[in-house]
């Protein structure tokens, strides 16, 4: 199955996985919707897309507002007719050891990680539900299935997304056709690592680096099989790490 004429929302579309993704599902003749906050980055997104055939609509808006992402799945519907899918690729990963009390970056990374996913279906999903179908994937994290040093919220942020899809899933799949997929990365070569300003994490997150991560386009080829399959298959998790991470 090929992803022509499907429209996928993706947020965090102007770099990282989010960009990887919208070019390989446009490639494949879907319509991708770009959001994001960075207006610039989607409109050269956009361009690189249309230059190799495909369809793309620039969509900003901040995930953790309610409002913009329902203005986003409005314009997607306006400008292609519908909304067949939603990735939920947004995230910020700011680790830090829990003495530090960044209680600030807590906040946006529950915001941002948990809240962000929780309005991306809420605006989504009464289109899904007229469609009879869809899918939602949803980008969680191998921290949603084991601690590592610093990363106390994260984890706890992206473990919420891995069981808030299982329950989706449960919910959705039987009844209305929708699909709904936890994607688990271990260590991928984005600008994740750059919100890190805890320095005694700086320095463990250092020597991870050191080792062959994954990229991108990796992630983004597991996003185009879970689109791919045909209606009756639903793949509940992909969890994906380096052949070097431990």
């Amino acid at each position: 199955m090929n992803l022509e004429d499907r429209v996928i929302v993706i947020t965090g579309a102007s770099s990282g996985i989010g960009e990887a993704t919208a070019k390989k599902i446009a490639a494949d003749g879907g319509k991708v919707v770009l959001m994001a906050r960075s207006e610039d980055k989607l409109i050269a997104l956009k361009t690189v897309i249309e230059n190799n055939g495909g369809q793309a609509l620039v969509a900003t808006g901040d995930v953790t507002k309610k409002k913009d992402f329902e203005n986003v799945v409005s314009k997607a519907v306006d400008t292609f007719g519908k909304v067949d899918g939603l990735i939920n690729n947004a995230g910020l990963m700011p680790l830090s050891f829990v003495n530090k009390l960044k209680t600030e970056e807590w906040d946006t990374m529950v915001d941002v990680n948990i809240k962000g996913v929780l309005n991306g279906v809420a605006s989504v999903l009464p289109q899904l539900i007229e469609n009879k179908g869809g899918d939602i994937i949803n980008i969680s994290s191998m921290a949603a299935n084991r601690y590592f040093p610093g990363g106390a919220v994260y984890c706890a942020t992206k473990s919420a997304v891995k069981m808030f899809s299982e329950g989706l899933r449960q919910e959705l799949a039987p009844k209305h056709g929708i699909n709904v997929t936890s994607i688990e990365p271990g260590a991928v070569a984005t600008n994740l690592m750059s919100t890190i300003t805890d320095e005694d994490i700086k320095e463990k997150v250092s020597k991870m680096q050191e080792m062959t991560t994954l990229e991108s386009e990796d992630i983004a080829n597991a996003i185009h099989y879970t689109l791919t399959q045909p209606q009756r298959v639903n793949i509940n998790d992909i969890y994906i790490v380096p052949t070097e991470q431990q």
